[in-house]
């Protein structure tokens, strides 16, 4: 009798060939099945600028966007994204897209460690674009 939360013999060493637009450059990789992108990004394309923070998708730490619309990264999976395009934080600094956005929270003392910045600076980003008007 098998436990229906055990991967089969075979299926947990299988991985599965991605092709996923990062930042404007194609990236064909085999991962494993239970890859999750923010480890996808960190670890086989050495973009460290998104974190593990909760796990859990809660403090935001691990913040890309994907097609376009902001997402947790540790509950995406890399096999997900297969097919689709991320920008990662530093995408976005790269194109000067959010250059305000980060000259605002550097005048205004908004990094606190740092650690869960560019989450913040992707989620910001994303509300300005939607609500170019928000206040406080």
């Amino acid at each position: 009798m098998t436990d229906q939360n055990t991967i089969p013999d075979g299926l947990a060493s299988a991985t599965h060939r991605v092709n996923i637009s990062v930042n404007g450059q194609c990236n064909p990789h085999e991962v494993q099945p239970r890859t999750h992108l923010v480890d996808f990004l960190r670890d086989s394309l050495g973009l460290k600028g998104s974190h593990l923070g909760c796990e859990h998708g809660v403090c935001g730490a691990c913040t890309v966007r994907l097609d376009g619309q902001v997402v947790r990264g540790c509950l995406v999976l890399a096999v997900q994204a297969d097919g689709r395009y991320v920008e990662t934080i530093e995408g976005l600094s790269e194109r000067g897209s959010i250059r305000d956005l980060q000259q605002a929270f550097v005048r205004h003392n908004a990094l606190q460690c740092g650690f869960c910045t560019s989450g913040m600076l992707m989620a910001a980003g994303e509300l300005l674009e939607q609500k170019p008007g928000a206040s406080r």
